[in-house]
């Protein structure tokens, strides 16, 4: 790999995304941002030769395939893809209507697929590149008002693990990155929804939860800039992990996980390993 990487960052103009881009460009990087609309991304980034804003809706087959080809057309490789769109579908799985979940899973899991697809030839070509999907720690951990939020991320985290192997013998790397808690606008009404249906038995739980989510909007303790220096530094390594937890809170999960893991395995070890012929 070049000691300039091309890198291609899906939902560039804000959060997590805009910290990557403006953290690959401040390396000497040249950038491909994408938005659904681009002047959001030169609204947030500027303006510069390193940089490449481009439209894009993850669901829009067209969309990507334009994307791709200016990319390349433009640096002549893609390095480092980073799959970063998506938005939070949260609530109690009941309350929650199936065209939701749809979207869910239309935008998160089927829309990194699609430019991954489309990024691929260009760095099996190259035979080198990464592949960073950002997850989350819901892709660890389901936990109240996340289940369908949390099944995109973990069919994500399973379609990475699998990815891993299949693109390794072309030297491109994969990780996968857990974030925490992060002090962006996901909590927003402009990048979270919540189901559309009310069931008074979940009345109680479904109010705690939206306020629990209210409270913690913008007091989130992780420092999305510090995430995206530190994914620079993971595209720079020659071996960079599979799966990267990022932050305190995100090391802790990981943790509890494992434990609680560890614990059932142990627990049923007598039943599980009783089931041979």
């Amino acid at each position: 790999m070049t000691d300039t990487q091309t890198w291609f960052i899906t939902g560039a103009n804000r959060g997590i995304g805009a910290s990557i881009a403006k953290a690959a460009l401040a390396a000497g990087h040249n950038v491909v941002a994408t938005a659904r609309r681009a002047e959001t991304v030169t609204d947030t980034l500027g303006a510069s030769d390193a940089l490449l804003p481009e439209a894009l809706d993850v669901t829009v087959p067209e969309q990507v395939t334009a994307a791709v080809k200016a990319a390349a057309d433009k640096f002549g490789r893609i390095d480092v893809l980073v799959n970063n769109a998506g938005y939070g579908q949260l609530g109690l799985f009941e309350e929650t209507s199936l065209d939701l979940v749809k979207k869910q899973i239309d935008t998160n899991v089927y829309g990194s697929m699609e430019v991954t697809r489309a990024v691929l030839p260009v760095m099996r070509a190259k035979r080198s590149g990464h592949v960073i999907t950002i997850s989350s720690i819901s892709g660890a951990i389901g936990v109240t008002g996340s289940s369908i939020y949390s099944a995109s991320k973990f069919a994500l985290e399973g379609w990475m693990e699998g990815l891993a192997q299949e693109l390794a013998p072309f030297q491109i790397k994969a990780t996968i990155v857990e974030p925490g808690y992060f002090k962006t606008d996901f909590l927003d009404s402009s990048s979270v929804t919540y189901g559309d249906i009310t069931i008074e038995d979940y009345a109680e739980e479904a109010a705690a939860f939206r306020k629990a989510q209210d409270d913690m909007n913008h007091q989130q303790v992780g420092d999305p800039d510090k995430l995206g220096h530190a994914l620079v530094e993971l595209a720079a390594s020659d071996q960079p992990p599979l799966r990267f937890a990022a932050g305190e809170d995100a090391v802790g999960v990981t943790e509890l996980v494992l434990g609680k893991r560890r614990g059932d395995l142990d627990a049923w070890r007598t039943l599980s390993t009783s089931l041979a012929l």
